[in-house]
């Protein structure tokens, strides 16, 4: 009997990068998404407390991470819109929204550390509580918080690299388009003369109603 040879069928040849697009697809959707929920909830929590000397005693302050910093908050947003953007673009277009997706989570990640050690916000509620503008907060501690935020930004910006890294393989939100980003052909229906409303949808598409049948019919 002679050698047989064994030849890779293209089917098979195809299915790794399929399989590798929606795997990445999922991860980065459930990394964005979930990375900008976090980072949102992290900021309206507590992030530091201390307390005020008023009229001899002491007197508690929280602050919320919103209070201390609005940046995780509004980098959280634009990278949840970014995600939802990186489906409906293609190309360049694509690139760039993923670059923005990726800076988004950076961001985020380096004002919600930057933050965790930030008292300021505290010693402006000390100075309204006690009437002292001079006035500061004591016994300041800082909760976990901030760095539940940054984890946050960084599932963003996971999302972002691998949209950088596959996101050639993802298709477009738009259904017109094929897999491979070449517009489908459009059917056309044949207008009947007799009917207005055909008359005008076919003058709503840009084509002439009393020219040939674009059918062939």
């Amino acid at each position: 009997m002679g050698s047989v040879t064994a030849v890779p069928h293209p089917r098979s040849e195809a299915a790794g990068p399929s399989r590798s697009g929606r795997r990445s697809l999922a991860v980065t959707l459930l990394s964005g998404a979930l990375g900008a929920a976090v980072a949102l909830l992290s900021t309206r929590q507590n992030w530091a407390q201390g307390t005020a000397t008023v009229a001899g005693g002491a007197f508690p302050l929280t602050v919320r991470g919103s209070d201390i910093t609005g940046v995780p908050a509004a980098l959280a947003i634009v990278g949840l819109a970014a995600l939802v953007a990186v489906f409906a673009v293609r190309r360049s277009g694509r690139l760039l929204v993923s670059a923005l997706l990726a800076l988004s989570g950076a961001g985020t990640v380096v004002a919600a550390v930057l933050g965790a050690s930030d008292s300021s916000a505290l010693d402006e509620r000390a100075a309204a509580a006690s009437g002292n503008t001079a006035a500061t907060a004591a016994g300041i501690g800082h909760t976990v918080w901030p760095y539940v935020a940054a984890a946050g930004g960084a599932l963003i910006l996971l999302a972002g690299l691998l949209a950088l890294r596959y996101g050639r393989l993802w298709p477009a939100m738009s259904g017109r388009y094929e897999r491979d980003g070449r517009p489908r052909p459009r059917k056309v229906k044949p207008v009947d003369p007799d009917r207005p409303e055909d008359i005008w949808k076919a003058l709503d598409r840009g084509e002439d109603p009393t020219g040939p049948d674009p059918a062939g019919t």
